[in-house]
C-alpha cells in the first residue's frame, strides 16, 4: 500500500513539473511575441489592443481630423481641459519636457492634448493654450459626441460639473498619459507621478523596439 503511495506520489510531482514547465515554456514564447516586453512596466486588463481605436476631432486650426491623420509618427496623447486650474497645466507641461529630451536625443514625438471640455475649449482657445505649452503640441476638440467616442476609445473618465450656468466649472477627468505608435497604436500608459526623464526612457524604448 505504501508502495503504491509513492509510486502515485512521484507521478503527480513529475506530472506537476511537467505542466510547470509548460507554463514557464508558454510564459516566455508569450513574451518572446510581444515586441515590446521588454519597454512594458505595466499590465492592461484586455492586453494593449483594448485601448485605443479610430477617433474623429477637431484640430486648433478647425480642421477636422481622424486618428490616422494625427498619429503619423509617436505620439503621446493627453485628455485633459485648458480651464484646469493645476493638474492638466502641470501634465501637459511634463509631457512637454519629456518630448524635449526625446528630440535632443534625435526622436521626434508629438504631444496630443485632447480637450473633455468641448463646450468652453474651441479651437482658437485650445491653440493659445498649446502654443503656450510647447511649439509642436496638437489641441483636439470636437462634438460632445465626438469627445465622447475618442474618451471611450482610450478608456478613460470625465465629468464636468456644468449643472448651473457658471463658466468656471470643473471638470472631473483621469490623468494619464498615453503613448501610441504608427502602426501598433497604443502601446503604454503614464502615471501623473512619472518624471519627464522616466517618461522619455520609456518612450524611446518603444520607438527603439519599433524600429
Amino acid at each position: 500500500m505504501t508502495r503504491s503511495y509513492a509510486i502515485a506520489s512521484v507521478a503527480l510531482i513529475a506530472a506537476l513539473l511537467v505542466g510547470a514547465g509548460f507554463a514557464i515554456w508558454q510564459g516566455r514564447a508569450t513574451s518572446g511575441d510581444d515586441l515590446f516586453a521588454e519597454c512594458r512596466s505595466s499590465a492592461i486588463a484586455g492586453g494593449p489592443g483594448a485601448i485605443g481605436g479610430p477617433f474623429t476631432l477637431v484640430s486648433e486650426t478647425g480642421q477636422t481630423v481622424t486618428n490616422t491623420d494625427v498619429i503619423t509618427e509617436p505620439a503621446l496623447i493627453y485628455f485633459g481641459y485648458t480651464f484646469c486650474p493645476d493638474v492638466c497645466p502641470l501634465d501637459a507641461v511634463r509631457n512637454a519636457e519629456a518630448v524635449d529630451i526625446l528630440e535632443a536625443d534625435g526622436q521626434e514625438v508629438l504631444p496630443v492634448f485632447i480637450s473633455i471640455d468641448p463646450r468652453r475649449d474651441t479651437p482658437e482657445v485650445l491653440d493659445a493654450f498649446t502654443a503656450n505649452v510647447h511649439p509642436r503640441m496638437l489641441g483636439l476638440t470636437g462634438s460632445p459626441e465626438q469627445v465622447a467616442a475618442a474618451s471611450q476609445a482610450y478608456r478613460t473618465f470625465y465629468r464636468a460639473h456644468d449643472e448651473e450656468d457658471d463658466e468656471f466649472y470643473l471638470v472631473d477627468h483621469s490623468t494619464f498619459t498615453y503613448l501610441v505608435l504608427p502602426g501598433h497604436g497604443f502601446v503604454e500608459f503614464f502615471r501623473r507621478e512619472t518624471t519627464p526623464t522616466a517618461m522619455a526612457a520609456t518612450t524611446a524604448c518603444f520607438i527603439e523596439a519599433a524600429s
